[in-house]
């Protein structure tokens, strides 16, 4: 089995299709096919919101995994969806993601195609709920923001087979619910607080006390190594990182493992020998990029990114 790993589409058909035809995959009057009937594809999650195509992408992803040739993660978009549209079983009128003017204009080119209460938008989010949260093969690992050992061992004694149920899926905007930080962490990637006393000024100036996590960072041994998103790295602490933080690393010696959601810039590279994060930013200007792996590859290797053309 070879399987393309496709990461965050954003809504942006074109760029997807001018992908799926540079992977060797056609469209046919049944749909997209490629003529190695051992292809799959393999979607990262973040299929919608701010391209202008949402229900195009979506129809192309929903068909070839109908056609059984292709599998998909939830991103962090999809589970904002859901809770943008579901009510709030608490709070009448309101609903899971509050809709102010900040969630709806990052929503807006998903609302455009699918309105609030429409009966395409229901059918829609159904098969969105469906999504897991993580899949595993025999030979990698796909996320969309992170794969941490723990979690997704929470996640699959909590789940079934990584996918939420519908009361799950409301608990994960409860903050005080333990199930919030498993989905958290896997669609948007994991935090630490820094030591007490320590601050840093983030590019909007606000004063912070936690770190995003460079998870995929094994042998980390400083706050620089492992912190993303610091203007200022002089900020950080000088001392080691505590084993709590260090435990959150992806294992040098595990599967690859394949995740988006960063909107990474510049020349594709390896995060680490055995994990890759291919959102190069397909949302807005960046390219959209995928990788080839086949069942007997056993090291990751950056000659099987494909997709790098600036037309794409």
């Amino acid at each position: 089995m070879t399987y393309d790993i496709i990461p965050d589409i954003h809504g942006q058909f074109e760029k997807l299709t001018g992908l799926l035809r540079h992977l060797g995959w056609v469209r046919t009057p049944a749909g997209w096919r490629n003529d190695d009937p051992g292809r799959q594809i393999v979607f990262l999650g973040d299929l919608i919101d701010r391209g202008p195509e949402n229900a195009a992408v979506l129809n192309i992803v929903r068909s070839v995994m109908d056609a059984g040739k292709a599998q998909a993660v939830m991103g962090n978009h999809e589970l904002n969806a859901l809770h943008y549209h579901m009510p709030s079983p608490t709070q009448r009128g309101e609903h899971l993601r509050p809709h102010t003017a900040k969630n709806t204009r990052q929503h807006a080119s998903f609302l455009r195609e699918f309105p609030l209460g429409a009966k395409e938008t229901r059918d829609i989010l159904d098969w969105m709920s469906q999504l897991p949260l993580y899949l595993e093969t025999e030979s990698f690992r796909a996320v969309h923001a992170c794969w941490e050992d723990k979690i997704i061992s929470q996640l699959e004694a909590e789940t079934k087979s990584g996918v939420l149920q519908e009361g799950q899926i409301a608990r994960a905007v409860d903050e005080t619910d333990p199930l919030f930080k498993l989905v958290d962490v896997t669609t948007k990637g994991p935090e630490a607080p820094l030591p007490i006393g320590y601050t840093f000024s983030d590019k909007d100036g606000t004063e912070r006390d936690q770190v995003r996590v460079k998870w995929w960072q094994s042998g980390a041994k400083t706050w620089a190594d492992l912190a993303m998103s610091v203007p200022d790295p002089t900020e950080l602490p000088i001392n080691s990182i505590p084993s709590s933080v260090s435990d959150m690393t992806y294992p040098k010696g595990a599967k690859p493992v394949f995740f988006g959601h960063y909107w990474l810039t510049g020349e594709p590279v390896l995060q680490a020998p055995n994990a890759l994060c291919l959102d190069y930013s397909a949302g807005k200007e960046g390219p959209l990029i995928a990788y080839r792996i086949g069942d007997e590859d056993q090291a990751l290797s950056p000659h099987h990114i494909a997709g790098l053309q600036p037309s794409i």
